[in-house]
């Protein structure tokens, strides 16, 4: 059983997280509360496992919250602003729910923290159960023959167009190469890139902030984003906040 905590400034949100916890069958309900300082005191005397954070509150943000508290339980965070959803990078937080909230949707999230909190610690690989990680792709040019070799390191973006894509790099390079981008984003490493739009893959290190409907790159135009390229934005970051602890 997973025991919860609810701390959010608006009762009807609280309300509606209640009802979720109470219908879903490995979550229990510890405490709710409107107030920052009861939900501190709730963590230090109680045993919580998961706590329901929204972001925007009037005393403390989310964020600040965390900042403030050693908070060693997980953490999904509640927003009705998704481009305040990536402030939580550097804590335990396993994903955010944007509200209005489906119960689909957050029961897509407890399941994460359940499968989570239920999975054995794993042992480090032997040597011999470990493979190099390629750190470079070799791209076809649009001269006959020629191949190009780049480091993965320094690809900002990739902007598909029609029936090829060019590569934008750290060295204010454009290389183009006769690749689909389907093709081209399966031979990129997941963990490191990120498709955000149905013409953009861009490198998640690169990603300074998310503006609405807009990634922020550094030294780039800005790339749209929207619908699930946006969702599963977030959530791969979410994904990064346990990896990096």
């Amino acid at each position: 059983m997973i025991t919860c905590l609810i701390l959010d400034d608006e009762r009807a949100a609280i309300n509606i997280l209640t009802r979720y916890v109470n219908d879903t069958p490995y979550l229990k309900l510890v405490a709710s509360t409107t107030d920052v300082f009861e939900a501190a005191d709730v963590l230090k005397k109680e045993s919580i496992d998961l706590l329901f954070l929204d972001i925007q509150m009037p005393k403390l943000t989310g964020i600040q919250f965390l900042q403030l508290h050693n908070v060693t339980c997980k953490v999904i965070l509640t927003t009705a602003y998704s481009e305040y959803a990536l402030e939580g990078y550097e804590f335990n937080v396993v994903d955010y729910l944007l509200k209005p909230i489906p119960y689909q949707r957050f029961l897509k999230a407890t399941e994460k923290v359940f499968n989570q909190l239920s999975q054995p610690e794993k042992l480090p690989a032997s040597p011999a159960e470990t493979t190099p990680e390629v750190d470079f792709i070799l791209v076809k040019t649009e001269h006959k023959g020629k191949f190009r070799k780049i480091e993965l390191t320094d690809i900002v973006y990739i902007e598909g167009l029609k029936n090829y894509v060019s590569i934008y790099t750290t060295k204010r390079e454009r290389i183009v190469t006769y690749i689909g981008m389907g093709e081209l984003e399966e031979r990129l490493p997941a963990r490191l890139f990120s498709r955000v739009h149905r013409s953009y893959i861009v490198a998640t290190n690169m990603i300074t902030a998310l503006d609405g409907n807009e990634i922020l790159l550094k030294d780039a135009p800005r790339i749209p984003t929207s619908g699930k390229f946006k969702e599963d934005l977030l959530l791969k970051f979410s994904k990064q906040f346990i990896q990096t602890k």
